[in-house]
């Protein structure tokens, strides 16, 4: 089962704010988006956004980057998931990298009815429990 996505966006102008930097609000867009595809993808329901937990904005992220989002489902309940979700930017002609947001969003798995249904358990595999940001793309160089 699958328990990580990544998502790439470009930041352009309409997305920025009066300093040139990225929207909180669209950030949390983005952020979302990751979680419901990383939930989607885990459970193979559709899911519903039930909560978003403790968003650390860290750095600001600049127009003209290049924004990573990864979203990992980090542990499950009966009919929850919840999603870590970590947005990096890099800049795109020296290639340097940063953590800019970091939360978590408790997804809920629905059925046809749109009740929660259960989802299945949590893997404890070693790669559930590594860091993400020892996974990032920074790690791989």
């Amino acid at each position: 089962m699958p328990t990580e996505v990544r998502l790439l966006e470009m930041v352009f102008p309409d997305q920025t704010n009066h300093y040139g930097t990225l929207f909180g609000g669209h950030a949390l867009a983005l952020m979302d988006k990751a979680a419901f595809i990383a939930a989607s993808r885990y459970s193979r329901r559709a899911v519903v956004t039930a909560r978003s937990e403790q968003i650390d904005f860290r750095s600001p992220v600049r127009q003209g980057q290049l924004i990573e989002l990864i979203g990992r489902v980090v542990a499950t309940g009966r009919s929850s998931m919840t999603v870590a979700v970590d947005l990096y930017a890099e800049d795109l002609l020296s290639g340097q990298r940063q953590l800019c947001t970091r939360g978590h969003f408790v997804m809920i798995a629905l059925d046809a009815e749109h009740k929660p249904v259960a989802v299945p358990p949590l893997a404890a595999a070693a790669d559930v429990a590594e860091p993400m940001e020892s996974r990032s793309l920074n790690a791989d160089r």
